[in-house]
């Protein structure tokens, strides 16, 4: 992947009903950043979250708003990136640090937060990568043979909708379904939260014992992040699919991981961003 600012180009292969086509394809970027806070001689590390890059220095002061760490502007002395010269480039732009104008920092310990940090000077996607590794996330061996159905995850998508009992009242919730590779629906979860629907996921898994995750498929209603990865990496699921688009950082794990990852499953079309060795090639393919 060549990344261009908040965009990153990718090779897809995009499967359309009946013919498969390799092109290019466009991947809205995700990076984390970390928010320092510094005062007098004191730094203490706030959050680290995912974004697309731009407008970091807006995202660091409306967090420390809303988390209520700062009210105002009249307190800050300045925010600036830290450009220490000895980083590596690729952590470059990832680290926003506010300095207030005061001696001491401000009572941080009622922050409950779990993010991926360094000990260097930023933070990038490649850190990530490493620290999800020694998390404990395995590496899938490749597949002898294409295990994936175009025909059958055309056909995820309706099968979950149709299972979204809570969405049909209220229309305002994400879903995460779980299915083996002949699309069955094995669990079926909601939330407000994308990410909370696939915890739920998880747990269920955890609770029923599920045999097999490697033979699972994971679908989310909205888009494959690297948070998505991360939870089916570390319950053993290898193929995301996603109704939206996945971030570039979610394709990063795919590649790193030996996971496969899909977006855009609707309408009996999708593209394959990661892993279309596992898919099964669809009649009369052209262009492959």
């Amino acid at each position: 992947m060549n990344r261009v600012g908040a965009r990153v180009k990718t090779r897809i292969l995009a499967v359309r009903a009946s013919r498969m086509q390799r092109k290019t394809d466009v991947l809205v970027a995700e990076e984390p950043m970390e928010i320092r806070l510094l005062a007098g001689k004191q730094q203490r590390s706030v959050a680290v979250t995912m974004r697309t890059p731009g407008h970091d220095f807006e995202l660091a002061l409306g967090f420390l708003h809303s988390e209520n760490i700062i009210s105002g502007l009249d307190g800050l002395e300045q925010v600036s990136y830290c450009t220490d010269p000895d980083l590596d480039p690729d952590q470059l732009y990832n680290v926003v640090s506010v300095t207030l104008n005061r001696n001491s920092l401000p009572d941080l310990d009622r922050l409950e937060r779990s993010f991926f940090t360094t000990s260097a000077c930023g933070v990038c996607g490649k850190a990530s990568l490493e620290a999800l590794a020694l998390q404990g996330g395995v590496r899938f061996a490749p597949h002898p043979a294409p295990t994936l159905d175009p025909a059958i995850l055309a056909q995820l998508p309706q099968r979950m909708s149709e299972a979204q009992g809570l969405f049909q009242q209220t229309g305002g919730l994400h879903a995460a379904g779980l299915f083996d590779l002949q699309g069955n629906l094995l669990v079926l979860r909601e939330d407000v939260g994308r990410h909370n629907a696939v915890d739920k996921i998880a747990g269920s898994m955890l609770k029923t014992q599920l045999p097999a995750p490697e033979e699972r498929i994971l679908l989310v209603s909205g888009r494959a992040s690297f948070e998505i990865m991360q939870k089916a990496l570390m319950s053993r699921i290898p193929t995301v699919c996603a109704i939206s688009a996945p971030s570039h950082l979610a394709v990063a794990v795919a590649q790193d991981f030996g996971m496969t990852v899909i977006g855009f499953l609707r309408d009996d079309r999708f593209n394959v961003y990661a892993g279309d060795g596992r898919v099964m090639p669809v009649p009369n393919p052209a262009g492959c």
